[in-house]
């Protein structure tokens, strides 16, 4: 009698993949339709703001851009006689206070900016998808499924992120100086069209 034992896909663990923790922060948020950047391919795209005090998705963060950077070894080396350190490479994971210094929505924050060719999926707080495009926009905060991988294209080296899928757990405070309409006209007065009579 042959055993055959049972393999869970989901249980197969992808070194190079990180969920970031549930106060991740979507700024510079397309998910809706892709968008060409200077002439490029269009993409979906996101910057993750992650707080500095998240220390177990900076550390997964952290170990998956190793991982990414030793398994891509033979990319990185290209045509050249070794391989350049990690250090000496472009990585994702940026530190907001000396990059963004006067948005203080990246203040005591991480960022990773991350994209995909095709469309992330996006689900609320119950694993729903989310089919109202309004709800999704710069500032609201949840879980981003990404994953890191070596490039080498045209001179450039490095370690990029891709974009796999979003959760998004609570509203935000919107980013980029445009309001909610629901913000602009919660607290209006009925009295405002008095002037008319």
């Amino acid at each position: 009698m042959i055993f055959r034992r049972k393999i869970n896909m989901a249980k197969i663990i992808n070194p190079t993949k990180v969920v970031t923790g549930k106060n991740t922060r979507f700024s510079y948020l397309i998910v809706n339709e892709p968008k060409a950047i200077n002439g490029g391919t269009p993409k979906y795209s996101v910057s993750l703001i992650i707080p500095k005090a998240d220390t177990l998705t900076v550390e997964k963060v952290k170990a998956a851009i190793q991982v990414a950077y030793e398994e891509g070894q033979a990319k990185l080396k290209g045509n050249g006689k070794s391989v350049p350190p990690l250090k000496a490479l472009k990585t994702p994971l940026r530190d907001g206070d000396e990059e963004r210094p006067d948005d203080p929505a990246y203040a005591g924050c991480y960022f990773i900016n991350a994209n995909s060719a095709t469309k992330p999926g996006v689900v609320d707080a119950d694993c729903q998808p989310i089919l109202d495009t309004s709800e999704l926009y710069s500032g609201i905060y949840g879980r981003a499924s990404i994953n890191f991988y070596a490039f080498n294209t045209n001179g450039n080296k490095g370690i990029a992120c891709g974009l796999n899928n979003l959760q998004k757990l609570r509203d935000g405070e919107p980013l980029g100086g445009k309001s909610r309409a629901e913000d602009d006209f919660s607290d209006m007065d009925d009295d405002d069209d008095d002037f008319l009579s």
